[in-house]
This record gives C-alpha cells, structure tokens and sequence, in this order.
C-alpha cells in the first residue's frame, strides 16, 4: 500500500506529496475540491492545514480526506498533477 511521507504546500491549492517508494508528484487540489465537504478547503489559510493521517493518506480537520492509493494511482490526468522528480 502506497503512503504519504511528507507534505509541502507548494501554492494555489498545489501540493507536493512525498510517498513512501521515494516517488514525489505535485497535485493541484483546486479541480478536486469546493463542494459539500470539501467546500471549506476553498479557503487558503484552511488547506494549508492538511496532515497526514494514520493510514498514509491526506487529511483536514473537518474529515475531508484522500487515500494515498488515489493520489499515487488513479490521479493521472496532466489537468489534476504534474510529474516532480524531487528527492
């Protein structure tokens, strides 16, 4: 199972993602979030709370959450991420 190692915030509801293989992949959230739960990570000063959870995965302090599976496996449209070789 994939797991989230470290996290930085890059800008603009980016986020660089570190996983536990060593693979790191900048993410840009904005296309993912704004509705129901995920409405308040609108607000920069609130996504910039994001943390790591017990399962490896991304997490705010209201439950919005993504699994690291998702992140590492299934986000693949150039529109949600980019490619980063960040060591």
């Amino acid at each position: 199972m994939h797991k989230i190692i470290d996290i930085n915030n890059v800008r603009n509801f980016q986020l660089l993602l570190k996983f536990n293989d060593g693979e790191s992949k900048l993410i840009n959230f904005k296309p993912l979030i704004g509705e129901g739960i995920s409405a308040p990570l609108l607000d920069k000063a609130y996504f910039s709370k994001v943390s790591i959870d017990n399962g490896g995965g991304i997490e705010w302090p209201n439950g919005m959450d993504f699994c690291p599976n998702f992140l590492k496996d299934y986000v693949t449209n150039s529109e949600f991420q980019k490619e980063s070789k960040v060591s």
